[in-house]
């Protein structure tokens, strides 16, 4: 198999986390995203979508979207577990891995992308039409990551990680999205203690590096 990914990107990030927290190494492709290497053909014979991450399988199909690329990892390598056990924890972990993702990975994004001038004709990430950058979504974006960041000290005051007792996707997300909002100008306020007690035990895990 063999990664496409870009080092600074949250997106393929999430991916390169997943793999070292299973002791997993794979052999990584980088593209460039903010220079259009997404969009140029040699990647979208690739990927037509032109998105990143991307993992090439062995038999020449290819699977993107990060988390469904962690889904198929998983499954080839169960330990340690990162999705849940049961039904009903992988039912929680996946609930709040989706509002780590939705509620504050996409609305620092939509910050990030309209606001950038290299992203000035593309508001959305793929091979799309131009799509101008609104600003008035990046207003919206900060101010609703904002809450997000004090909901998350909230919800981490009554447990040690995101879905609860031990540390799963649902961190990896979180985290990520905590330090992708710095990009926009986003940090957590020195008030938010149990956030920032929880940031600083995620980043010390070695996967927080990859």
């Amino acid at each position: 198999m063999l990664l496409y990914d870009m080092a600074k990107a949250p997106n393929p990030r999430r991916v390169r986390w997943f793999l070292a927290e299973k002791g997993v190494s794979l052999p990584m492709v980088q593209v460039d995203i903010m220079a259009g290497e997404n969009l140029a053909p040699a990647f979208l014979a690739v990927n037509p979508r032109g998105v990143v991450p991307t993992l090439l399988l062995d038999d020449g199909g290819i699977l993107d979207e990060s988390v469904a690329i962690c889904r198929y990892l998983e499954g080839l390598h169960p330990e340690p577990n990162l999705l849940g056990r049961d039904a009903l924890e992988m039912a929680r972990i996946e609930s709040w891995q989706r509002r780590m993702e939705f509620e504050g990975m996409f609305n620092v994004a939509a910050a990030f992308r309209n606001t950038q001038p290299a992203y000035a004709e593309r508001g959305m990430p793929g091979r799309i039409p131009p799509t101008p950058a609104i600003p008035a979504l990046a207003e919206r974006g900060l101010m609703l990551a904002a809450h997000w960041l004090a909901e998350l000290d909230a919800r981490l005051r009554d447990v040690p990680f995101v879905a609860g007792e031990r540390f799963s996707i649902a961190d990896i997300t979180a985290a990520i999205s905590v330090d992708f909002a710095k990009w926009v100008g986003l940090r957590p306020a020195p008030e938010q203690e149990a956030l920032l007690r929880w940031q600083a035990e995620v980043k010390a895990r070695p996967g927080a590096r990859a």
